[in-house]
């Protein structure tokens, strides 16, 4: 053992595979983490290969000491925290990308809840406030319509009674009117008969009047006519033409009549 330097414990093996269980422990919660079980065995299997490539602990010590165990011991753990930066940021890399897609999903998830909650909102707040009114007032005018319908019909009903009444007054005006006509008829005839009685009396009477008149005064024109001779014997004789002629006419007439 050259001088100047402090001899390697026992103790190094048993640090190493501590260190190797930390490590299998890492990968073992990325795993959780990550949720591709794939990746994480391609990774595991790489850091294995790696730590198989490595000399073990115990090489080194059976060794006579030629090369030094603790520099070859540091650039092994150098190595080997450089390989496990760089699985860290690969797997950083894809948790990023992995919760990246995941927000993504998740929010476009979240967009379409929020969506559908708005809209089933707007359906119900719609149903509420149009839908529901618009059912009741229809409700309304559908019981409007049933009380105007019975309205209706019991006016058709007093209504035909009222065509009734109007027929049968109808029917009886008409009745009284042939009724009025016939007694009219038969009053007018019962008129013109005595009427025609009553002319007939007074013709007689008028002409009787007349002869009487006539008669009256053919005699005073005769006792006139007998104190004069001549002259008034052709007057005589030309009055009673007159006279006997008016009276001719005057029966006639009468006749007539």
């Amino acid at each position: 053992m050259p001088p100047g330097r402090r001899p390697m414990k026992r103790k190094l093996p048993e640090e190493k595979s501590d260190k190797k269980e930390n490590v299998f422990d890492f990968t073992q919660d990325q795993k959780e983490l990550s949720g591709s079980e794939d990746e994480v065995g391609q990774g595991e299997s790489v850091i294995m290969d790696k730590i198989a490539k490595k000399r073990p602990v115990a090489d080194f010590e059976d060794e006579d000491g030629a090369c030094p165990v603790g520099n070859e011991v540091l650039t092994m753990m150098e190595k080997f925290g450089a390989d496990i930066s760089k699985v860290m940021q690969t797997k950083k890399k894809r948790l990023e990308s992995l919760t990246k897609n995941y927000m993504k999903g998740s929010q476009q998830k979240l967009e379409q809840l929020w969506s559908n909650y708005h809209t089933q909102r707007y359906a119900y707040l719609f149903q509420v406030n149009f839908v529901k009114p618009f059912i009741e007032f229809l409700s309304s005018l559908q019981n409007l319509f049933r009380q105007q319908q019975k309205v209706l019909q019991q006016a058709r009903v007093v209504q035909n009674q009222k065509l009734k009444t109007v027929r049968e007054l109808y029917e009886q005006f008409m009745k009284n009117i042939e009724d009025m006509e016939k007694s009219h008829s038969v009053f007018l005839q019962g008129a013109q008969q005595e009427l025609k009685k009553e002319m007939a009396t007074l013709q007689k009477k008028i002409l009787m009047d007349t002869v009487s008149r006539l008669s009256s005064v053919v005699f005073t024109f005769y006792k006139l006519s007998q104190n004069v001779y001549c002259c008034i014997w052709s007057a005589d004789v030309f009055l009673l033409e007159i006279l006997a002629k008016v009276v001719f006419i005057h029966s006639s007439h009468l006749e007539k009549n």
